[in-house]
């Protein structure tokens, strides 16, 4: 299928394809959740451990997506207009989870990255399009005053999900910016934090989920939040099998019901995009995935 030619003749079929996607239950039997994250080239965000351009290819980017959301216990996938328009023409969305993801305005290594604003979805256009929720990035860095029009519009974005029952998956750091990188503070009292603060965004929490780093003293950093929980992968970083080993302990806590993961699956060391998907399916759903 030649996706360009697609949108260069027929761009209101994307339209018509979201309106006939096959949808499915928030939730399966087991609670659990396993979305493959795909929303960092938005946010000027392409590197994979050494290579900076590693996500560069939307071909390349594309196909290991493809992959991953083919293989058995894959829940969903998390992107912005334009990754998702892509794969839903490729019939990769059907029964899926869809989550559209809302700020990217905050881009990495920019001198306004704390003022991450709302680039992409909105929750007026995730509903019409029959997502099941909108994602929000939230680093609160109380040193820059970008921050508060972050937490505003975060806040405003969680309202509105709210009032059209969709799910609000809100991903809070504290962080600060330091020889003009931004680093989120991976400690846990500062993602505890971070937690308090990202709860409270909204006039309902009914639909907020939080979407949180693997961190030390984890159990402690959960007694936080009553918000259902998913992980996320982060940078992939060392050995593979350290990571999923930290990733099934953490999938043990009672407050957390699966994993959103993204460079991590889709550009694992060995290459094989299916394995290390494998791997995190039978951590979040168990053999039976």
């Amino acid at each position: 299928m030649n996706l360009t030619e697609i949108r260069a003749r027929e761009p209101g079929r994307i339209r018509d394809e979201w309106a006939k996607r096959t949808r499915r239950p928030l939730l399966g039997d087991d609670g659990r959740l396993l979305i493959v994250a795909a929303d960092h080239p938005a946010r000027n965000a392409l590197g994979v451990r050494g290579d900076a351009m590693a996500m560069a290819s939307r071909i390349d980017l594309l196909d290991r997506l493809a992959t991953a959301l083919s293989r058995p216990g894959v829940d969903g996938v998390l992107g912005t207009a334009d990754v998702l328009d892509d794969l839903l023409l490729m019939g990769a969305l059907d029964g899926k989870v869809v989550i559209g993801s809302m700020n990217r305005g905050g881009l990495q290594g920019a001198v306004f990255e704390f003022d991450d604003r709302f680039t992409g979805y909105t929750a007026a256009e995730i509903a019409s399009r029959g997502l099941d929720g909108g994602k929000m990035l939230t680093r609160v860095c109380l040193g820059d005053p970008g921050t508060a029009a972050t937490l505003e519009a975060s806040g405003r974005a969680v309202t509105e999900l709210a009032e059209h029952q969709l799910i609000a998956m809100v991903e809070p750091f504290l962080s600060v910016r330091e020889d003009d990188r931004v680093r989120n503070l991976l400690d846990p009292d500062s993602t505890i934090r971070s937690i308090h603060i990202a709860s409270g965004l909204g006039a309902s929490s009914a639909y907020t989920w939080m979407k949180l780093p693997v961190v030390d003293e984890l159990e402690r950093v959960m007694e936080a939040t009553t918000m259902p929980t998913l992980l996320l992968g982060g940078d992939p970083e060392g050995d593979p099998q350290d990571t999923y080993a930290a990733w099934a302990k953490a999938l043990q806590l009672p407050a957390v019901q699966g994993l959103v993961v993204g460079r991590a699956l889709l550009y694992p060391p060995d290459a094989d995009v299916a394995a290390a998907v494998d791997v995190a399916a039978e951590l979040v759903h168990g053999a039976a995935g």
